[in-house]
This record gives structure tokens, C-alpha cells and sequence, in this order.
């Protein structure tokens, strides 16, 4: 048996509300492109996802996202101003910095979205080995269920990178920005987020059963500073 074989693969699941989908504004809502949670901050208005993933003011962000609901459980969320670093990418020393946070517009009724949908507590990666749950929605066009999906792993060592590995079939494009969660727990729904799918390839290997494995940016200095500039704007 391969290890590819041994890998646990994702179950699909309806969601939970502080994990949704990112879309843009003038296209279809079928056609989300990312994932993205809501973390705690002082305004209670971020969101964290991949860099790659250019959450910009033409995209909005769903909450437990239900594909073909008339309305969404959690309501849509316009997404206000974004922050990456200039030197993000998919590639080379670029990719370790694979992470972005995005501030999202109140309600109608003017409320922030963690005050509706809860927050996961950012912090730092302590570890290469860790026990997580990763959750994600895959795009439609890669897993016609469109639903979300999630899997309880461990990390290893991206060698040569400053990033983790993680092996779990069903992780498809789409499922990008989607947090790598510790200590979770499901009466609430939440747990300590110390990594998104994204780094190396977006994310994951490229080739036949890249939806096996994923990476993740290594959460230290540079996603708190970039945090802090979020959560000051």
C-alpha cells in the first residue's frame, strides 16, 4: 500500500460558521474561488485566507456557505480593504509568505461579522508536527458536491521550506485560504488557527492527486505583523 493510500481522506460536512467561501461580486456565487475564516480581532471585522487567493474590494465573503440556498445562513460580507506582503507568492522565499487578512464591512443592521458567526484565535505555528483539523471548500467545478469538507491529520516538514505538510485526500482548488485549526472544538465550532492551505504551488504539489497533500505558511513574526496592520486599519 502506497502512503497516498494510507492518507485519511476529507468527509463532507454542512459547515461551520466562522469558515465560508470567498467569491467575486461579479460573477457567479457558484463560482467561489477560495476559502477564508474569521479570526478574533479587537473590531471583530477580519478574515484570514490564502495570499494567493487576492481577496480585493470586488469579492465578498460567505460563511458556511450553502450552495444553491435563495439566502445564505450567515449572510454575504463585503470585503473592505485587504493585506498581503508585496513579496507574497507561490514560489521560492515568496511562498513562506503565502497568507493574507482582509477587513470585511458591517451588516445592514451594522453588526461585525465575528459577532455573528464567532472567531477562530490566531497563533503561532508551534510546531512542524502538530495535530490539526483542515477545513475547505472545494470549487464545484472540482468536487460537484459543493460543499465544504474537512479532515483531522498531522503536520510534518515541508523539507526545504519554512512551511507545513499535511497528507488528506479531497483538499481540491478552491479549498485554498482554508484554516489549519488546533485544539478544535465542536460544540463551537472554533479552535486556534496556525495555518492556511497556501505556500508552495498554492498550496499543495502539482500532478495527479495533488487533492492528497497540502501546505501551509509556518505562522510566526510575519503573519502577526501583518495582522497588526489589519487589525489598526
Amino acid at each position: 500500500m502506497t502512503a497516498a493510500q494510507q492518507a485519511p481522506n476529507a468527509e463532507h460536512f454542512d459547515g461551520i460558521p466562522s469558515v465560508g467561501v470567498l467569491f467575486s461580486v461579479d460573477g457567479d456565487a457558484r463560482a467561489h474561488h477560495c476559502t477564508a475564516s474569521v479570526v478574533r480581532s479587537p473590531q471583530r471585522n477580519v478574515i484570514l485566507t490564502a495570499g494567493h487567493c487576492k481577496p480585493g474590494t470586488r469579492a465578498a465573503f460567505v460563511p458556511q456557505y450553502r450552495s444553491g440556498a435563495a439566502t445564505q445562513p450567515h449572510g454575504v460580507w463585503a470585503i473592505d480593504e485587504t493585506f498581503t506582503y508585496p513579496g507574497h507568492g507561490t514560489t521560492g522565499a515568496g511562498s513562506d509568505l503565502d497568507f493574507a487578512f482582509a477587513t470585511v464591512e458591517p451588516d445592514a443592521q451594522g453588526h461585525e461579522i465575528e459577532a455573528v458567526v464567532g472567531g477562530n484565535i490566531l497563533a503561532p505555528t508551534p510546531g512542524y508536527t502538530n495535530k490539526v483539523t483542515v477545513i475547505g471548500y472545494p470549487s464545484v467545478r472540482n468536487d460537484p458536491k459543493d460543499r465544504a469538507v474537512r479532515c483531522a491529520t498531522s503536520t510534518t516538514r515541508l523539507a526545504g521550506t519554512r512551511q507545513l505538510r499535511m497528507e488528506c485526500g479531497g483538499f481540491y482548488g478552491g479549498t485554498s485560504g482554508g484554516p489549519w485549526l488546533t485544539g478544535f472544538d465542536e460544540r463551537t465550532g472554533t479552535g486556534h488557527v496556525i495555518g492556511v492551505i497556501g505556500g508552495l504551488n498554492g498550496g499543495g504539489p502539482s500532478g495527479p492527486h495533488s487533492d492528497r497533500i497540502s501546505y501551509s505558511p509556518y505562522f510566526g513574526t510575519e503573519v502577526f505583523t501583518l495582522y497588526g496592520r489589519a487589525t489598526q486599519a
